[in-house]
Formats: C-alpha cells, structure tokens, sequence
C-alpha cells in the first residue's frame, strides 16, 4: 500500500534532527512546469539523497524578478536575487535534472491516469 503525505509549510522555521517519514522512501516527480519553489524543494532533496527525483527536467526559473513601472507605461523586468541549492548550484536557466528521466508519451495524458507514465512509474518502484 502507497501512502501519500502532504506537508503543509505554514512558516519557515529551523527543524530538529528527525524524519516526519519514519525512513520511508520519498519519491518526488518534476517537469517542466515544475518552476520556484517546486525546483528548490525537489533540488535540496535530491541534494541531501533525501529523495528519488523522478520525471522530466524542471523549468529553471530559479530567480527572483520585481517589475518597475515605467512613465510610458511599459515596464523593466529586474532580477533582484537567485535561488540556490544546498550544493551551491543554482537552478536558474538549467532547472533541476532528475534522478531517473520518465518522459510523458502523450501531450494528453491525464494527472493520476493510466497514462500519467510518471506516477505509474513511481508506484512500480515504491511497490517493487
């Protein structure tokens, strides 16, 4: 049996040595619409060997941009800050590369389907 766990992040705080997981194997899928604050927690987990990164390479965003209205109203896009991972690698432009690449076949497949090749894959390793 597959249980699933949700972890709502109500603030950042320091944590205490422990594992919410009791040991169990985290799986983590990504692709490409997988951008920000996705990237970051796929990519320190994998950093950490926390997680199997499963799937397609994330988007890459990975910065922090403000926009600054302009008189004419146009606008500059300016990036203000990086993201980046516990190794030190940023993201930006590059995205986070998974552990094990599992492309989608189809451009309609459906999220937790027969044809989500991702998940199904996943449930198989958890499953053995």
């Amino acid at each position: 049996m597959v249980k699933l766990y949700l972890l709502k992040v109500e603030k950042f705080q320091k944590t205490e040595n422990g594992d919410l997981t009791n040991g169990k194997t985290l799986i983590v899928l990504i692709n490409y619409g997988s951008a920000s604050a996705s990237e970051i927690v796929a990519g320190a987990l994998k950093d950490h060997k926390r997680a199997i990164i499963l799937g397609e390479n994330s988007y890459g965003k990975g910065s922090v941009q403000s926009i600054i209205p302009l008189k004419n109203r146009g606008a500059i896009r300016l990036t203000i800050a990086k993201y980046y991972l516990p190794s030190g690698k940023s993201i930006s432009e590059v995205g986070v590369t998974p552990d094990i690449e599992v492309i989608e076949s189809s451009e309609n497949f459906k999220f937790n389907s027969e044809t989500d090749n991702q998940l199904n894959f996943a449930l198989k390793l958890l499953n053995g």
